[in-house]
């Protein structure tokens, strides 16, 4: 058994001599500026025929209304710091394909709860 005292008096690890947290560097100027809206290139996987470039991610997700599968199409993103189109992960891509079934669903009245129209 080990005694009470020695336990509770522990405090957290001792200071290691010579280390020195690194000072924290300013952020950047440019940082305050708004990032720019992330553009998007879709491609049909069967014909590699472009379905929309440069586009912004709304009318991605109005692309893929007409796409009828998720393994049917390729989503890129552009990347601006290494300047070239990165394809979306399968996660990122079904985040996209998820938000266009969202879509689907008619707009409700928030008081009533019915559909408008």
């Amino acid at each position: 058994m080990v005694p009470l005292e020695s336990v509770l008096h522990k405090s957290g690890s001792e200071a290691v001599p010579g280390f020195v947290f690194p000072k924290r560097k300013p952020l950047p100027s440019d940082a305050s500026e708004p990032r720019k809206p992330r553009q998007f290139k879709l491609v049909d996987v069967m014909t590699r025929q472009v379905l929309g470039e440069d586009v912004d991610a709304r009318a991605a997700v109005d692309l893929l209304e007409g796409v009828r599968s998720i393994v049917d199409v390729e989503i890129f993103v552009w990347e601006p710091n290494s300047e070239r189109w990165r394809m979306l992960t399968f996660g990122e891509a079904r985040a996209l394909w998820d938000y266009r079934e969202d879509r689907d669903e008619p707009a409700r009245d928030d008081e009533t709860g019915r559909s408008e129209g």
